[in-house]
């Protein structure tokens, strides 16, 4: 764990149980424009203090680690009530070294914003963080639904609150969990940008999901993709 830099900056948090692999990652990052590692984080456990005390915006988390390993330091990071507990969100990356991991699966399920293979290039790593602090994936929604389709549990009834969302906001639900942009919905439905983004907000809202990513996981979980 460690300082405080450009509070304007993305802040990241590095947790991995490999020194030399932090180190290594924590150079890439201190490189980017706009961005700077708050901290480091060697297990889950340290993982799930690291965020309450640094406050991150971004979380890149290794998934096998001894003692608390990375899918359930991912839940506890973003369990509803330690989300509502914080002044600003924190987003989650995971790191893997197996495409389409069973883990990286879980910790998506739990509220991950998408998976990063640890040999990604540095560029692709920048462009990772910047995405998810936007509130988006680092997964295609194609992979992202393949991911959910091949490892899915069974699927679980849909919830009440799903019916309470309006026609129009069931539309821009089902193009969301298509991974469609604001932009390309709101060309789909004759609607402006803005129309569109007050639609995913009530969306949100209503079903108690954080982001874009969380729209895809739920309609995946409930038969509605």
């Amino acid at each position: 764990m460690t300082e405080d830099m450009a509070s304007e900056d993305i802040r990241v948090l590095l947790v991995d149980d490999q020194e030399l692999f932090r180190a290594g990652v924590r150079v890439i990052v201190d490189a980017q424009e706009g961005m700077h590692v708050v901290g480091v984080a060697g297990d889950g456990h340290e993982a799930v203090r690291a965020v309450d005390e640094l406050a991150p915006d971004v979380v890149l988390m290794d998934l096998r680690m001894p003692d608390l390993d990375g899918v359930e330091a991912t839940r506890r990071i973003l369990a509803p009530e330690a989300v509502a507990a914080r002044a600003r969100p924190v987003r989650v990356v995971v790191l893997t070294t197996f495409d389409l991991d069973d883990r990286a699966a879980a910790a998506i399920r739990h509220g991950a914003s998408g998976f990063l293979l640890k040999d990604t290039t540095p560029v692709q790593l920048r462009d990772a963080i910047r995405t998810v602090h936007a509130g988006n994936a680092v997964l295609a929604p194609r992979d992202l639904a393949t991911l959910l389709d091949s490892r899915a549990p069974a699927r679980e009834p849909v919830p009440a609150a799903f019916g309470e969302l309006t026609d129009k906001e069931r539309e821009v639900f089902a193009a969301v969990a298509r991974g469609l942009s604001n932009a390309e919905i709101a060309g789909q439905a004759y609607l402006s940008e803005s129309t569109v983004k007050t639609h995913v907000g009530a969306v949100l809202r209503k079903l108690g999901l954080r982001d874009r990513v969380q729209v895809v996981v739920f309609a995946h979980q409930h038969g509605l993709a």
